[in-house]
């Protein structure tokens, strides 16, 4: 089976649209969500209604930091975080606040693990930024490959039967094979606000059969998603940072 894997949508409607056009097209069956359906981004309400759609005909998803923020209150964030959390809370709907507070932390899947920030303790949303603390998920599930956001930057992680580690950021389309002999942690870019100096949205495309991860960019609007930003009176900040991948 072919799965999108998405995190940090972040209530961004036109790099969401343009990642689930970009999997079907390249055939697609399945949708993971690994959690930051909102924050920052000016479109909540289409976000999580699009999501509560794909989720009845199919697709899963964990719950980030930002979705937990909305109805739990926020961890430490900065201003302009916070600010987009407390805007966004008044936007949704209680239904909808009901679907992030009623997603998991993790999910299973044959020999997958779904979360958003790391598996040793997911409630903590550690960022995974290093060898280091890419071995402390690892070594907290007997998942062959992990698949985590959080972080807004592409890397992927292994380790070896002896703990040894290797990192490197993957080229996008390019398919890399994830051998048995070695356990994966997929840290995936953020769809809706990358910030590794590149704009365009990141999602990845798992084969299940070929064990073959493939990093994807996909362009879209982006001076109309800063526009959203702005237009619903939010920091300039978090519309300016949209147009330079940071």
């Amino acid at each position: 089976m072919l799965l999108a894997i998405f995190s940090d949508i972040h209530a961004n409607r036109q790099a969401f649209s343009a990642c689930l056009d970009a999997a079907r097209a390249r055939g697609a069956q399945r949708i993971i969500f690994l959690g930051d359906f909102v924050g920052y981004g000016g479109d909540p309400e289409w976000t999580v209604d699009m999501a509560v759609r794909l989720i009845a005909d199919g697709a899963v998803a964990v719950r980030g930091n930002h979705d937990e923020a909305i109805v739990a209150g926020a961890e430490a964030m900065n201003p302009d975080a916070q600010t987009a959390i407390e805007w966004t809370r008044g936007r949704l709907s209680a239904a909808q606040r009901r679907f992030l507070a009623g997603l998991p932390l993790t999910l299973e899947e044959e020999d997958r693990l779904y979360v958003h920030a790391e598996a040793s303790r997911p409630s903590c949303w550690r960022y995974v930024q290093s060898t280091s603390d890419a071995a402390r998920s690892l070594i907290a599930t007997q998942a062959h490959v992990t698949f985590c956001g959080h972080t807004h930057r592409p890397v992927l992680y292994s380790m070896s039967a002896t703990a040894k580690m290797t990192s490197f950021v993957p080229t996008a389309g390019v398919a890399i094979r994830l051998s048995r002999g070695r356990q994966w942690l997929a840290v995936l870019g953020a769809v809706g606000q990358p910030r590794d100096g590149d704009a365009a949205a990141a999602f990845v495309l798992y084969d299940t059969a070929a064990r073959e991860i493939t990093y994807c960019r996909v362009a879209y609007d982006v001076k109309a998603a800063a526009a959203r930003i702005r237009d619903g009176g939010l920091p300039a900040g978090l519309a300016d940072r949209l147009l330079v991948g940071r």
